[in-house]
C-alpha cells in the first residue's frame, strides 16, 4: 500500500518516508507493517480482535489493522477490515469484495469505477447485498450505472444504495455510525467519518444493585448516556480546505485520518495541486497544529513519483 504514517506532533520528522512503486506485471507491492505503541479505544480493539487469527496483511495503525491501494488517478481503495468497511473502491480489489459496507468520495472513475464488479462479485459469492454510501449528487446517476450493467449483464445486483448529504448521520449499527462532511474537490465530493458509539451508566445510578438498574430500565428511565468518539476519517480527493472547515473540527480528531497528499515535493507548486482540486504535503505541514488524530494516512500520491521520495527535506 502506497503509504506515509506522519505524526502531527512531531513536525521535524515521519514515522515512515513516502514509498512509491512502479506498477510491474503482476502487481507486486511492498507492504509495511507500521504500530503505534498506545491505549486503543473499545472500537479499535474490537476492529483488531476481530482480524487476529486471520494472516497479517496491511498494516495497523492505532489499532485498525487497514489494507488497500491507493495511487493518484489511477486508483483508490482503502480497506478497514475489522469494521467491515472500505472506503472508495478503485478497480474492486479482491480484499475489498469482503467487506459489507463501501463509501464513495465521489465519481472520479480512480475511485469508482470497480463499483459494479464489487457488487457483481459479492452477488456471485452468494454474500449478502452490500450497503453502498454515495453522494447525495451522484445516487441518480449511480442507480443509471447500475441499471445499464443490468441490461447488459442480465444479473441482479443487488445492493443497497444510500445518498447522504454532508452533515447527514447513518447508523451502521449501535455501535458505529457515520456522517458525511465537506471536502473540496473539481467535482461533487465528500468525506466520511466513522464514530463509535457506548453507553456509559449515569452517575446517580452507580452503586445499584442489577436489580433496581432492571426494573428502572423496565419503566422507561433513561439510565445511560452515550459516549460518541470520532475513530476514522477518510477524505477522498480534495484541497486543503477542508481543514480550516470550522465544520470539519470532529474529523481533524478522528483517531485515524486517511488523507489524500497527491503532491509531496518542490517539482509541484501548492497553485498546481489547487487548480486539480487536491493538496500538496507543505499544505499539511503548515497546519499541523490543527491536526489531533493518533495518526494521519496519507493516500492518493502522484504516480509521477517512481522512486523512494525522501520528505524531509521539505519540512521545516
Amino acid at each position: 500500500m502506497v503509504d506515509c504514517l506522519f505524526d502531527p506532533n512531531r513536525l521535524d520528522r515521519f514515522t515512515a518516508n513516502i514509498t512509491l512503486k512502479k506498477r510491474k506485471p503482476p502487481p507486486q507491492r511492498r507492504q509495511r507493517h507500521c504500530n503505534l505503541a498506545e491505549r486503543r479505544s473499545p472500537c479499535a480493539m474490537a476492529a483488531d480482535a476481530a482480524t487476529k487469527k486471520k494472516k497479517k496483511k496491511g498494516m495497523v495503525i492505532a489499532g485498525y489493522p487497514i489494507e488497500g491501494l491507493s495511487i493518484g488517478g489511477q486508483e483508490t481503495c482503502v480497506i478497514f477490515p475489522g469494521l467491515n468497511m472500505a472506503f472508495d473502491i478503485g478497480r474492486c480489489p479482491q480484499r475489498a469484495i469482503s467487506q459489507d459496507y463501501l463509501f464513495i468520495s465521489h465519481g472520479h472513475m480512480d475511485h469508482i469505477g470497480g463499483l459494479p464488479m464489487y457488487v457483481a462479485t459479492r452477488g456471485l459469492y452468494r454474500m449478502k447485498p452490500p450497503t453502498v454510501f454515495v453522494p447525495a449528487s451522484i445516487k441518480e446517476n449511480v442507480g443509471k450505472l447500475f441499471e445499464a450493467h443490468r441490461a447488459m449483464d442480465q444479473s441482479e445486483l443487488k445492493h443497497n444504495l444510500v445518498a447522504l448529504n454532508v452533515g447527514e448521520e447513518y447508523e451502521l449499527r449501535k455501535d458505529l455510525k457515520v456522517r458525511a462532511f465537506r471536502t473540496y474537490h473539481a467535482i461533487p465530493s465528500q468525506g466520511y467519518l466513522i464514530y463509535s458509539v457506548r453507553h456509559k451508566l449515569k452517575q446517580e445510578y452507580v452503586g445499584l444493585k442489577g436489580d433496581e438498574i432492571k426494573n428502572l430500565k423496565s419503566s422507561g428511565v433513561e439510565i445511560t448516556y452515550p459516549i460518541v468518539m470520532p475513530e476514522v476519517a477518510f477524505t477522498g480527493d480534495t484541497m486543503s480546505d477542508f481543514i480550516d472547515d470550522p465544520e470539519n473540527t470532529d474529523v481533524l480528531k478522528a483517531r485515524v485520518l486517511v488523507m489524500e497528499s497527491t503532491f509531496v515535493d518542490n517539482t509541484m507548486t501548492v497553485e498546481h495541486a489547487r487548480d486539480y482540486g487536491h493538496t500538496h504535503l507543505s499544505e499539511i505541514v503548515s497546519r499541523a497544529d490543527k491536526f489531533e488524530s493518533k495518526a494521519i494516512l496519507l493516500i492518493h500520491f502522484s504516480a509521477r513519483y517512481a522512486a523512494d521520495v525522501s520528505v524531509f527535506e521539505f519540512i521545516p
